[in-house]
């Protein structure tokens, strides 16, 4: 878990201090700081740092990083829902069950689908339980690696 969290890191120095135009450049980069990740993991990390390709205005596009800024009000809503509904989480292979609060799923669940989890492929929502799915793949170590960066002080 401590390597995603470093890795995210070093792709945010990378990508702030780089004209980066394509992911083979960036997982080269990787390389040579001592990371082996797949294609496949690099665009779950794009994902989950809300990277995007802007124009130059001239010759092409390149990645950069969404403006803190820019992480809007409404996003940081969704995260306090998050932190205020989940009372646990529990897992059976990729099936987990988050209790929240009375009368908090519903609003839990659509707060993860806007969050747009990488790991989550899915969720249903009762009263005061969702059903999530995870990815092919995935782990739940990997979901609560994602709520750590993307939802901080979440107590599990």
């Amino acid at each position: 878990m401590k390597e995603r969290y470093n890795r995210l890191s070093i792709v945010k120095d990378i990508i702030k201090n780089n004209r980066i135009d394509n992911q083979d450049t960036l997982l080269e980069m990787l390389k040579e700081q001592g990371f082996s990740l797949t294609q496949a993991t690099l665009s779950r990390d794009l994902k989950m740092l809300k990277v995007g390709k802007i124009s130059d205005g001239w010759s092409g596009y390149y990645y950069a990083l969404p403006d803190n800024d820019l992480v809007s009000e409404s996003e940081k809503s969704y995260i306090q829902d998050v932190r205020r509904g989940i009372i646990s989480i529990e897992f059976s292979g990729n099936i987990g069950v988050i209790k929240t609060r009375n009368g908090h799923a519903n609003s839990v669940a659509l707060a993860l689908d806007v969050l747009s989890l990488p790991e989550i492929l899915g969720s249903v929502a009762g009263d005061d339980t969702i059903i999530i799915i995870l990815r092919e793949n995935m782990t739940k170590e990997d979901l609560l690696e994602s709520f750590k960066t993307r939802i901080p002080e979440l107590d599990e």
